[in-house]
């Protein structure tokens, strides 16, 4: 998809410079997104800001029908290159986005907002809704979020508030009828960043199901 008048030049240079830097591709699946998305049955998965590939790819091994979207050329390039190289490449449809301005078109049975986290302006909540608006009846929304700093991260603000979960769905505020929490803590783990290095973070969690009326 051509999505050129949709880009904001910043933020599209911004996240181009950081995935043109990264030494790894597609070779680590988030735990979180594991543990929940397992256990059901593969159907049709949108990846927002998916990054170097890792949970798009994942999920494509599992059965899963992936479309990956991001605002980085590069990120968007490698993971097809990827998904290629593994033999999952009829499995991932990849978009360039800048989802401040466009969002991909269908609907999916699941859709994964991992530390869907940007220096730049965005209406969060908006792309988040029109994401739970995308979602088939008994879909799920896996919004994964940062809850603490990690000494990788590129944001490293010592006054940042990190929403909790009940925070999240609040700012969404979703008809009830429609779409109930199905999730919402805030474990801690031991990640692993970019260059080896380890530290023990926590994440906040918000499951979102689709009613299946």
């Amino acid at each position: 998809m051509d999505s050129t008048r949709h880009r904001r030049p910043d933020a599209e240079r911004f996240w181009e410079r950081h995935y043109r830097t990264r030494r790894t591709w597609g070779t680590r699946v988030n735990p979180l997104l594991a543990e929940i998305a397992a256990p059901l049955r593969s159907g049709t998965a949108l990846d927002l800001g998916c990054g170097a590939g890792g949970d798009a790819i994942w999920l494509a091994r599992q059965g899963w029908h992936v479309t990956a979207v991001d605002i980085s050329t590069t990120a968007v390039e490698r993971v097809r290159e990827r998904a290629r190289d593994l033999g999952v490449a009829d499995q991932v449809a990849t978009e360039q986005h800048d989802l401040a301005r466009s969002f991909p078109s269908g609907e999916f049975d699941l859709v994964s907002a991992l530390y869907f986290h940007t220096p730049f302006p965005l209406l969060r909540s908006r792309v988040l809704r029109t994401a739970a608006r995308a979602l088939r009846p008994d879909g799920l929304l896996l919004i994964v979020d940062h809850g603490s700093t990690a000494p990788w991260s590129w944001n490293q603000d010592p006054d940042i508030h990190y929403p909790t979960p009940h925070e999240i769905a609040a700012e969404l505020d979703l008809d009830p009828a429609h779409w109930s929490v199905a999730r919402a803590d805030t474990p801690r783990r031991l990640a692993t960043g970019p260059a080896g290095e380890t530290a023990t973070v926590i994440d906040n969690v918000l499951l979102v199901r689709r009613s299946a009326g």
